[in-house]
């Protein structure tokens, strides 16, 4: 079952957020994920979200928490950790009941 990241943060620190994203993208799909959605330009509609909104599919929450825990992620999770502020959450794929 798919397994999702999803994040929203304001960045405090631009120029170690933009080497974060220049080198966190090769990490996720090595690891099968894809990007769904990267970037500002979300339109808030309640409550007060960051300007940066993430959406990630991995096929598997095993696979996700794989990437998270990768050697080539912990090498450049403080360049997002350091330099953004905001929240991260796993969230497995819903199945409606039958």
């Amino acid at each position: 079952m798919p397994s999702y990241l999803v994040a929203n943060y304001n960045v405090t620190g631009p120029d170690g957020y933009r080497e974060y994203t220049a080198k966190v993208g090769p990490t996720i799909l090595a690891h099968g994920g894809k990007i769904l959605v990267a970037g500002p330009g979300a339109t808030p509609v309640e409550g007060s979200p960051g300007e940066i909104t993430i959406v990630l599919e991995f096929p598997s929450r095993e696979a996700l928490q794989a990437w998270y825990d990768s050697p080539e992620y912990k090498e450049i999770i403080n360049l997002r950790t350091d330099n953004t502020q905001g929240a991260l959450v796993f969230a497995d794929q819903f199945v409606m009941p039958s």
